[in-house]
């Protein structure tokens, strides 16, 4: 009996919803990076405990994204995204009802840190489910768009946000104003996980092209049949190294100008690091798109490894402001782009393993090389935590520069093992 095919309007609804979660566990992960002096005053604690708030989201992620992929392969994106929202809306508002307590706060930013390769890892997987395969690397560029938005939103709104709870003419953050930020971002997280709940769906009654109608492997056999394409193989080396490094260069970008003779702390950094994600937010709009259209991802991902090296050689070698942060824009803009087509490249190169299986061990490479890259930095670097978050504390700049050549070569890798990938054989259909 033949299978019909047909695609329905409602895959954006469901992609909206799942967009708008994957924005919010974002913007739940990194709200403390942007007042974290603040913090460590108000809560009594080191800068330790507070990076541990953002840290909780990569170390938890090494334990549970197995798990996570599991339910949402066995179970469907109703169930599994369900728990990672039901986390989110729920212990984004215990963090901000209790945010006067760390200790409280810091079980809430794990138990959303539990969340979030629940939502994370079934990026593809709602676009495989909802999607016709020409649609699938822009379905998962706009999660990946979400996710950036949800950052800045963060990285931008988190103090003022907060300011606006101060009595008139105060200046400095209170516990009080810190406490209505974080409830603001509570009802945030509550209104996208019932919006989620409510209108998300697990699959259409029809599926969108004729690869959906291929047998599908459980997890565990996904695994295995993983690890015997080479394509795969290459492709997990080529992001063990990728987000290892943005994680490295996007945790240390203060770190990296004060090496250059920038005031630690300074609003250089921050303009480095808000053109990346902006320049990275543009990236991830026009190239997914493009490599629907014409129907390639090797060679978009070759563009994409040719294009962020001269950025990363200017993060490298430059000294002086402009040149920096139009390096910054060209690194963000070609490294941003580059992610959603992945995740869509595996899902295809991969079939029919689970997609949300492998995508989670592409995030978990990167987790893992981030991890790595970070502690080497601060051993290698010889960098204080708590210099770092409290600059008046900095003992003079710290030159990254052997890293970041270090990062170049690694880039070079990356050029190469994407050009010994092959074509997706889906999108040849």
């Amino acid at each position: 009996m033949s299978t019909s095919f047909k695609t329905y309007p409602y895959r954006w609804v469901v992609l909206v919803v799942f967009a708008l979660l994957n924005g919010v566990i974002q913007l739940d992960w990194i709200t403390f990076a942007p007042i974290t002096v603040d913090s460590m005053s108000l809560y009594g604690v080191s800068a330790f405990w507070i990076v541990l708030l953002s840290m909780s989201f990569m170390l938890v992620y090494i334990f549970v994204s197995f798990p996570a992929s599991y339910i949402i392969d066995k179970y469907g994106i109703r169930v599994g995204v369900g728990i990672g929202a039901l986390l989110t809306g729920v212990f984004g508002y215990v963090r901000g009802a209790y945010g006067h307590s760390y200790t409280l706060v810091c079980v809430s930013q794990f138990a959303l840190a539990t969340a979030q390769p629940f939502i994370m890892n079934a990026i593809t997987k709602v676009a495989a489910e909802w999607f016709p395969i020409n649609e699938r690397a822009t379905a998962s560029g706009i999660t990946a768009l979400s996710q950036f938005v949800g950052i800045i939103v963060a990285m931008a709104l988190t103090r003022p946000l907060a300011a606006m709870f101060l009595p008139p003419g105060e200046t400095a953050l209170t516990m009080e104003a810190v406490r209505s930020m974080l409830m603001v971002y509570g009802i945030v997280s509550v209104a996208a996980a019932v919006l989620f709940i409510l209108l998300a769906r697990d699959k259409p009654p029809t599926p969108p092209c004729s690869d959906e109608d291929a047998e599908r492997y459980g997890i565990f056999d996904g695994i295995r049949h993983l690890f015997r394409q080479k394509d795969m193989i290459l492709l997990l080396v080529l992001f063990f190294i990728g987000l290892g490094m943005f994680n490295a260069i996007t945790t240390y970008v203060d770190l990296l100008l004060n090496g250059k003779g920038f005031a630690p702390g300074g609003n250089e950094a921050g303009d480095v690091g808000a053109v990346m994600m902006v320049a990275g937010i543009l990236g991830a709009v026009a190239i997914p798109p493009l490599s629907d259209r014409f129907r390639k991802r090797k060679l978009f991902l070759i563009i994409c490894m040719a294009g962020l090296l001269p950025g990363l050689a200017g993060l490298t070698f430059f000294t002086t402001y402009v040149p920096l942060v139009v390096s910054s824009g060209l690194f963000g803009f070609f490294f941003m782009a580059a992610a959603p087509i992945g995740y869509q490249y595996a899902a295809e190169v991969s079939h029919p393993a689970p997609e949300s299986t492998s995508q989670g061990l592409i995030v978990l490479s990167g987790q893992i090389s981030g991890t790595i890259f970070i502690t080497a930095m601060a051993l290698g670097g010889n960098v204080s935590i708590d210099a770092f978050a409290d600059a008046t504390k900095a003992s003079g700049a710290v030159s990254l520069t052997p890293f970041m050549i270090g990062f170049i070569v690694l880039a070079l890798i990356n050029l190469a093992l994407s050009a010994m990938m092959k074509e997706s054989r889906l999108v040849k259909k």
